[in-house]
């Protein structure tokens, strides 16, 4: 086990390859042991490298919607009426105030992903 930071995409490419290979070794082996290390140097270089940015408010409210099973009739009372919630969703209106709190409440997402600038359609 010769294990070092990664530095390069070759070097990455070839730790996955390797990760690949031994990923369902047993704990506590040489080879799991190793897988371990191996995935933490891997998420070290992603995170630094091939950072995933966070989604938009939208984006946030639906992949949650998604998660959950709701429809965007599930929303009216929470960001308002349906002509409402269908403008929020398509981006025709930003969201307020009152409609981040009230879906902080019902979808668990925290209001600071919520209060993130997004841009409206044209």
């Amino acid at each position: 086990m010769n294990l070092k930071p990664i530095k390069s995409e070759a070097e990455y490419d070839e730790a996955l390859h390797r990760l690949d290979a031994i990923f369902d070794a047993a704990a506590d082996t040489e080879e799991g042991n190793e897988a371990e290390i191996l995935s933490l140097l891997i998420e070290d270089y992603e995170e630094k490298y091939h950072p995933i940015d966070a989604p938009d408010p939208i984006e946030a409210i639906k992949i949650r919607m998604e998660e959950m099973n709701l429809n965007q009739k599930d929303l009216v009372g929470v960001i308002g009426g349906k002509s409402r919630v269908s403008e929020v969703l398509n981006r025709k209106r930003k969201l307020t105030v009152d409609m981040i709190r009230e879906l902080e409440k019902v979808l668990n997402i925290s209001a600071s992903a919520l209060v993130k600038n997004y841009q409206l359609a044209k």
